[in-house]
Formats: C-alpha cells, structure tokens, sequence
C-alpha cells in the first residue's frame, strides 16, 4: 500500500453531486444530479453498490473534477477515508 503522507490530500467535506454516468451534463448538470452532498458521503454509497451498479454513476465535485466510479471505490479504501 502506498504511504499515506504520499497521497494527494482530499477534501471529504467539498460540496459534491452524484450524476448517471451518461446523464449529459451541460449547462443544466445541477438539475440533473440524484444526490448532492459532501464528497465522502458520494464516495460512500457508491462504493457500497454492487459492483454491478456502481458504473452506471459517477460524482462531480464544486471545482468541476469527475470521479468515476472506480476512482471512488479506491478513494475509499485510503487510510484517511473518514469513516461514517
């Protein structure tokens, strides 16, 4: 495993929205979002879907970056992962 002091730090509190992988995006993305709320908490429910499920999502944080839903599943399992 990587050292933690290596890995980039992340903002588990920045406002973020969860999308449908294929939503469209665009000027009206806000609409659009099934949930919005902190990153860690996005982070969380998708990495509890089935496997199955979680490429049907991705999350947008407020500065623009998207996370697809394997990014968000080895977020979670970084040793300063908030827990719930």
């Amino acid at each position: 495993m990587t050292d933690p002091s290596e890995l980039p730090p992340v903002d588990w509190d920045d406002f973020s929205e969860l999308h449908m992988k294929d939503d469209g995006g665009g000027v009206l993305s806000s609409f659009k979002a099934i949930r919005q709320g902190r990153f860690a908490d996005l982070v969380r429910f998708v990495s509890s879907l089935p496997e199955t499920e979680r490429n049907r999502y991705i999350v947008e944080k407020s500065h623009g970056r998207t996370y697809s839903a394997t990014e968000l599943v080895m977020l979670s399992r970084r040793p300063d992962f908030p827990p719930a």
